[in-house]
């Protein structure tokens, strides 16, 4: 049983979302707080449910030291708002969907992601890299991995 659960939102789960949950994993295991967080992603639409994650997000993370292969996309669903303590969305198409699909009484906190960035970011979203080069999923893996330390000290704070 984890202390505290994190969920990463994009649009079809294999790009910005499962990059984000691989790169959160590597760094809490760096940081000793694996063990006690339980670290997931998911999809607003379920166009690729229970497949492989695009081979670019796969192979970029991968040029960086984050394995992203185990992975697999799965679909948002209402439960997830009850059983995530903070859930993350890429961008702020995922932020309207995800406030849209929350039940009453959802104790998931929803956050769009490069808020957590310190010092904030000009960056709002992470765009999303599928329909452009290599170049882009390099540019989203930045921008993933500037919010993560400040998502790490929002971690800490929370677990205490």
């Amino acid at each position: 049983m984890s202390d505290y659960a994190v969920l990463f939102v994009c649009t079809g789960n294999i790009c910005r979302s499962p990059s984000a949950e691989g790169i959160l994993r590597h760094k809490a295991a760096e940081a000793g707080l694996a063990e006690r967080l339980r670290i997931d992603s998911a999809g607003t639409q379920g166009y690729h449910v229970g497949e492989p994650l695009d081979r670019r997000a796969i192979r970029q993370a991968g040029a960086r030291g984050y394995d992203l292969t185990p992975l697999r996309a799965r679909h948002l669903t209402q439960q997830d708002f009850m059983d995530f303590d903070l859930i993350l969305g890429m961008d702020r198409g995922h932020m309207r969907h995800m406030a849209e699909l929350a039940p009453a009484g959802a104790r998931a906190e929803l956050v769009l992601f490069m808020d957590c960035a310190e010092p904030r970011s000009a960056a709002r979203e992470v765009p999303d890299p599928y329909y452009g080069d290599l170049s882009d999923y390099e540019h989203a893996l930045d921008l993933i991995e500037e919010a993560m330390p400040g998502l790490l000290r929002r971690i800490r704070q929370a677990l205490g």
